[in-house]
């Protein structure tokens, strides 16, 4: 037999039962309806006393779906302030975990019906959280939530604070896979936002060492998603992925071979060598969607700089017009579009026909460019002792003559 305690209905949670409630049975007519409210104001209220915030939870969000297709905007958020409440209550964090797993499941459960609704709520609970973890937990909700209600708009602000994030949640490699791999993916469609995607791809797969291949297999579709970007992209040009294990997998793979040599082209080749890969691979390059006109375009600009970084300082019009496979009047436009891109830092002798470069980008940045670096460092810190001793020498003469001039005879 249910013992009733008397408790006050001011309390927001039983406010909200009832109003739940009325919503859920409205439809059965107030002689069924009666009934059924009854009962779940005394488990609310059993619920209350004993401070089982959980099954209180559980027993509002019985019927999310009911308040969301029945309720006004203004209803629901209002709703969703008092469950999201409950999780203030538990002393466990445990609990408190449990909680937060349950309303940001439920509430992210229809992402298309009112998504930015649904997120606002996500994002409300998030606020109210402690707990690290369960902080992810729901933001990693709130994230998935807006890529399948297509409202990533509202999420993507909040990545300037990632950063910060990493450091506050203090994440397990698995966990941060889930979280690069999804921010990745909200940025995917955003035109705008295409380089910032390839970054949180990259930082994906980073996460993937060599020792584990059964871990490197799964990351094979994202490597091959990586390299596509690569190459696909008109203003991304450098970049250590061939020594990434997750993408170096794909050099003896059965399936994914081409792909990673097609990187190998992009990264160390020359325009001759991807035309000679193209030949045999059109279907390939077809098949994830890259356009030939476009990758010989990145593949002239690549060369042209690897021109600069190979030959001498300077560089013949009629070299670059074979290597670059164009017309003598293309030289000078193609050399502008890679100073445009600042790819190269250069200038045009039209008199002499020569292209003399100061500096040019490299496209991989590996043990060989670590080395030569060191040289140049070496060698300018050898010039500035150099020049720090002559001042000094210069100083102390100075100093010795001014001494001189200095002395009267008595």
């Amino acid at each position: 037999m249910t013992t009733i305690v008397p408790t006050s209905e001011e309390d927001p949670a039983l406010s909200v039962v009832r109003f739940v409630a009325d919503l859920s049975w409205a439809d059965a007519g107030p002689e069924v309806a009666e009934g059924h409210v009854s009962r779940l104001l005394v488990e609310a209220q059993e619920c209350l006393i004993q401070e089982r915030w959980l099954d209180l939870a559980s027993l509002i969000l019985a019927s999310a779906d009911v308040i969301f297709s029945k309720a006004s905007e203004k209803d629901l958020e209002c709703i969703y302030t008092v469950i999201c409440h409950l999780v203030k209550k538990p002393e466990s964090l445990d609990q408190v975990h449990e909680m937060a797993e349950l309303i940001a499941t439920k509430v992210a459960q229809q992402p298309n019906d009112k998504p930015g609704l649904r997120l606002k709520i996500l994002f409300n609970l998030y606020n109210l959280l402690e707990n690290p973890y369960s902080q992810f937990f729901v933001y990693m909700k709130a994230l998935n939530l807006a890529v399948s209600g297509k409202v990533t708009e509202h999420v993507v602000p909040s990545f300037k604070k990632m950063d910060d994030f990493l450091l506050e949640w203090n994440l397990g490699t698995k966990d941060k896979r889930d979280l690069f791999l999804t921010v990745a993916n909200v940025l995917k469609d955003n035109k705008t936002s295409t380089k910032e995607s390839f970054d949180y791809l990259i930082k994906y797969l980073e996460t993937f060492s060599g020792d584990d291949a059964l871990a490197l297999a799964e990351a094979k579709e994202e490597a091959v998603r990586a390299v596509v970007e690569f190459v696909k992209s008109p203003d991304m040009f450098q970049g250590d992925l061939l020594n990434i294990p997750a993408i170096a997998q794909l050099e003896k793979d059965s399936t994914y071979a081409p792909v990673y040599q097609l990187l190998d082209i992009f990264l160390t080749m020359r325009l001759n060598a991807y035309l000679d890969f193209e030949t045999s691979n059109s279907d390939l390059l077809n098949s994830h969607g890259l356009v030939h006109e476009d990758c010989v375009g990145k593949m002239r600009l690549i060369s042209l700089v690897d021109l600069g970084t190979h030959e001498s300082d300077q560089i013949s019009y009629s070299l670059i017009k074979e290597t670059l496979q164009i017309e003598d009047s293309e030289v000078e436009p193609w050399v502008v579009k890679a100073i445009t891109a600042k790819l190269l830092d250069c200038r045009i002798d039209q008199i002499n026909k020569v292209v003399i470069v100061n500096r040019c980008s490299k496209r991989v940045f590996g043990l060989h460019e670590w080395q030569s670096l060191r040289l140049k460092l070496a060698a300018w810190r050898g010039n500035i002792a150099n020049i720090m001793s002559t001042i000094q020498a210069n100083k102390i003469v100075d100093d010795g003559t001014q001494a001189v001039q200095g002395l009267t005879i008595r």
